[in-house]
């Protein structure tokens, strides 16, 4: 491996519109291409090939690889080209890097096939957004396009707080200052301390990870700002439990009545292959927090939240993932075995039949 070959590997990935790109001692480079593990026809890569990968990565930042490292999360920029996310690992004691291509341009909900009123949601004044799902299933791809409905729309103070630092964003109405954990800033937690005090509008944090940043991002929320940030889970039921798990048991019940007041919208994605096997079309459960779900949050009666988000379709604009499905599989653009593959629900053949 050297420059040559490795610019040429990142040039491919971008030209052939691929997710990942996979460094892994033993194998060939792998690309990641609408949802398919391909592998290239390069030769296997070697102990210093994987290492060459993840030095260029950190030189680019001025740093040096950590002798005892394990993880490490990061970003790298190709001129003229474009910028991916960056996981160095070790495995089987081997250095393992996977890069994450963030596209050029960040697109609109209807580019991105997503539902209008996600630009509803944007446009609270307050409280807490969540955007949810798998690793690698759009959530921070999501959650640059409301950043990019509200840049257009409002002329707000946007403060970022990421690690590392995805999408770009220029200016537009907004102001938007972007913060990397580790280059800009020393935590989540400290990053949001000073946010409060930079006359914050909108405060984007990557990922809620710890209870710190979890209290730090609702005390945001409940003094008048508007928060958007991102969970590992599935749905709107798990996301909460989430993070109620995330304080002692006994502030539990304290926690859920903060998210009854704060909590203004949960959106759960996966990513699923469309039936000409071509596309990716993402699959979304949309819950907007009326009375009644608020209500279910305080009372601890999350499994009853699913049937008032099936309800609140015409009215808030909510759907389930199955709601979702259904409408794919009826415009012919989903298979009947793709969406059973993602819904949690043992009938949705019968509710496809009956809809």
């Amino acid at each position: 491996m050297d420059v040559t070959v490795f610019n040429q590997i990142l040039n491919i990935a971008f030209e052939k519109k691929v997710s990942d790109i996979h460094f892994e001692v033993d194998n060939p480079p792998m690309f990641r291409a609408r949802g398919h593990l391909i592998r290239s026809k390069l030769g296997n890569l070697t102990r210093k090939d994987t290492e060459f990968v993840a030095n260029a990565v950190m030189e680019q930042h001025n740093r040096k690889l950590p002798e005892d490292l394990k993880e490490l999360d990061t970003s790298y920029t190709l001129a003229n080209v474009g910028r991916f996310r960056v996981s160095i690992f070790r495995q089987r004691g081997s250095l393992g890097v996977v890069m994450r291509v963030i596209p050029h341009q960040i697109g609109t909900f209807e580019e991105l096939n997503l539902p209008p009123v996600l630009g509803k949601i944007a446009q609270a004044p307050n409280g807490l957004i969540l955007v949810t799902g798998p690793t690698g299933n759009g959530k921070s791809t999501t959650l640059a396009s409301m950043m990019r409905f509200i840049n257009d729309n409002f002329d707000y103070n946007i403060i970022t707080i990421e690690d590392p630092i995805e999408f770009l964003f220029a200016s537009n109405k907004s102001c938007i200052i972007q913060r990397e954990v580790g280059i800009d800033t020393e935590s989540f937690t400290v990053a949001l301390r000073s946010a409060m005090r930079m006359n914050p509008d909108v405060i984007m944090v990557g990922e809620l990870r710890d209870l710190e940043t979890v209290d730090s991002c609702v005390k945001a929320a409940e003094t008048g700002h508007l928060v958007l940030s991102t969970l590992h889970t599935n749905n709107t039921a798990s996301s909460i439990n989430r993070i109620v798990g995330y304080f002692p048991p006994p502030a539990h019940e304290n926690i859920r009545q903060r998210l009854a007041e704060s909590l203004i919208a949960v959106i759960s994605l996966r990513l699923v292959r469309g039936k000409k096997d071509e596309t990716i079309l993402p699959v979304l459960e949309v819950m907007y927090a009326t009375s009644s779900i608020k209500a279910c949050i305080r009372d601890n009666k999350l499994d009853e939240i699913e049937q008032y988000i099936e309800k609140g379709r015409d009215e808030y604009g909510m759907q389930t993932m199955d709601q979702h499905l259904i409408q794919l599989c009826k415009a012919e653009l989903l298979t009947l075995d793709e969406a059973k593959r993602i819904s949690r629900s043992k009938d949705l053949e019968r509710k496809l039949m009956y809809s």
